[in-house]
Formats: C-alpha cells, sequence, structure tokens
C-alpha cells in the first residue's frame, strides 16, 4: 500500500485506466471477431462492410495507446488479406 498521496493517486489512475483499457480491448476484440465470423461464412458482401467499421476501431484504439501503431497495421493487413483471398475464392467459383 502506498503512503504517499501523490502514490496513492497515482495508483487510483493506474487502476481507472486499466479498467478502461480493457473495456477497449474488449470492444476492438468483438469487431474483429465479427469480420472474421463474415469471412469464416465466405460472406463477402457483409465483411466488405464490416472492414471499414473494423479498421475505424483499429486506428482509434491504435491512437489511444492501447495497443501498438505496428500491431494496428499488421491487422488491418491480415484482415485485408482474409478478404481479398475470399473474393478470390468467390470468383473462382463463379467461373
Amino acid at each position: 500500500m502506498p503512503i504517499i498521496k501523490s502514490a496513492k493517486k497515482r495508483q487510483e489512475v493506474a487502476l481507472r485506466n486499466n479498467v478502461r483499457n480493457k473495456s477497449e480491448r474488449s470492444e476492438l476484440k468483438t469487431a474483429i471477431k465479427k469480420y472474421e465470423t463474415a469471412i469464416s461464412n465466405k460472406d463477402v458482401k457483409l465483411a466488405e462492410q464490416l472492414l471499414p467499421e473494423t479498421f475505424s476501431k483499429i486506428d482509434e484504439e491504435a491512437s489511444k495507446g492501447i495497443i501498438h501503431k505496428n500491431k494496428a497495421n499488421n491487422k488491418k493487413a491480415s484482415l485485408s488479406v482474409e478478404l481479398t483471398k475470399l473474393k478470390g475464392e468467390v470468383e473462382t467459383k463463379k467461373k
């Protein structure tokens, strides 16, 4: 337990930020899971609709410092690749 007043305050702030960051990370994971579910169900229209929303959420979390900017860019790239592969599969099946 901290004794000094400033240490007590820092502990309270850290706890408050931890709770906020946890909920933000949870929202991000939920957005990504929705997108990946659309990909696994081979629903191209839904995936295309969810992609900008997911990118927006990833960028938001990166700007807040909840995730690192490089992790955000890697995640966005991998999500884009998944959609591109799905579109390729759908086009080859149509032919």
